[in-house]
């Protein structure tokens, strides 16, 4: 019984990556398909879509999968139409929270993040609630092995980033919106860019203690476990305690 108890958990755990990986598949194929859609299937001229397909292939997304989504975008194949749309709203302890997400049914989806938010003691709120918390730049992290901060700097800064930061074994390099492409290319010539993406940022991130942190990763877990949702973001703190557990 041992044996077979454990070939089972061995199944479920499987099972339970084989469904996050094909959530993550849907949610990559379903941006490349809303990048092409809005700014056509060439992605040399629709920055959007060279980002999503980027997203994409890192993560190792079938190329049939990725022209299939640019065709269902341009109408070349049948496909379902998606809208975005932007949440915001308060979770544990006040802590803003931001959800973009890419949907089919917004009646749904909305009923789905009131639950979410109030299952976890906060509530959505309205257009602009939380969105002047935040700024929108362009984000990339480089190992720190790459090289020495000072040399890292001064690279960070020639290609025309506004900030350096080091968090744990990366350096995050942040640029305005319009520069990240060229910060991005000029950076990738000498360095293995990750993570290379348009964010939203906190102006000014709010601490706090391991049992809100705990509370607002739970929703934030539950965010990420939604079918509609490309990104969230929220401006907390957490103390390494709660990232730990």
């Amino acid at each position: 019984m041992a044996g077979h108890s454990h070939w089972a958990n061995i199944q479920r755990t499987k099972g339970a990556a084989d469904a996050k990986k094909a959530k993550l598949f849907a949610r990559l194929a379903r941006a490349i398909q809303v990048a092409a859609k809005e700014g056509g299937p060439n992605a040399d001229m629709n920055l959007r879509l060279a980002t999503a397909i980027e997203d994409a292939r890192a993560a190792s997304v079938p190329r049939d999968t990725i022209e299939r989504s640019i065709k269902k975008g341009t109408g070349e194949l049948p496909g379902v139409i998606y809208e975005q749309v932007t949440y915001e709203g308060y979770g544990p302890g006040g802590v803003a929270v931001m959800v973009e997400a890419l949907t089919d049914n917004k009646n749904r989806l909305a009923a789905d993040m009131r639950r979410l938010f109030e299952n976890a003691g906060g509530n959505v709120g309205g257009t602009g609630c939380v969105a002047f918390l935040f700024q929108r730049k362009g984000a990339l992290r480089i190992p720190v092995a790459a090289a020495s901060e000072d040399q890292m700097m001064n690279d960070v800064l020639e290609a025309g980033a506004e900030n350096m930061e080091t968090d744990g074994d990366h350096y995050v390099v942040t640029a305005a919106v319009a520069d990240f492409e060229t910060v991005k290319k000029a950076l990738g010539k000498k360095y293995k860019v990750e993570n290379a993406d348009v964010t939203l940022l906190p102006k000014d991130p709010m601490k706090v203690d391991d049992e809100i942190g705990r509370k607002v990763l739970t929703l934030l877990d539950h965010l990420d476990d939604n079918e509609d949702v490309q990104k969230f973001y929220s401006n907390a703190d957490f103390p390494e305690s709660a990232l730990q557990s």
